[in-house]
């Protein structure tokens, strides 16, 4: 990975740990919304992830900011996998 794409991966995860940080102050305000992040400040709500990302992207480069869906506990952001495979 070049050094450009980990700074960005930096940058988002602070974006990330911000959110996490404020999870549930932001689920008071924008329970069921998509909030864009970027350097530790909300810029926006939306409706849909698409609509967030194509309007912050008018004013901000992609990859320069956190897409997030608002919601309390942690399955927003969460993946699980299950497998039947056995390791010998």
């Amino acid at each position: 990975m070049g050094q450009k794409a980990e700074v960005k991966l930096n940058v988002l995860e602070k974006d990330f740990d911000f959110y996490l940080a404020h999870q549930e102050e932001f689920v008071k305000k924008y329970n069921g919304q998509y909030i864009v992040i970027k350097n530790g400040q909300v810029l926006g709500a939306y409706s849909s992830d698409i609509e967030a990302i194509t309007e912050t992207s008018k004013n901000h480069d992609l990859g320069t900011f956190l897409v997030q869906y608002c919601s309390p506990g942690e399955n927003d952001y969460t993946a699980h996998f299950h497998s039947r495979v056995v390791f010998a």
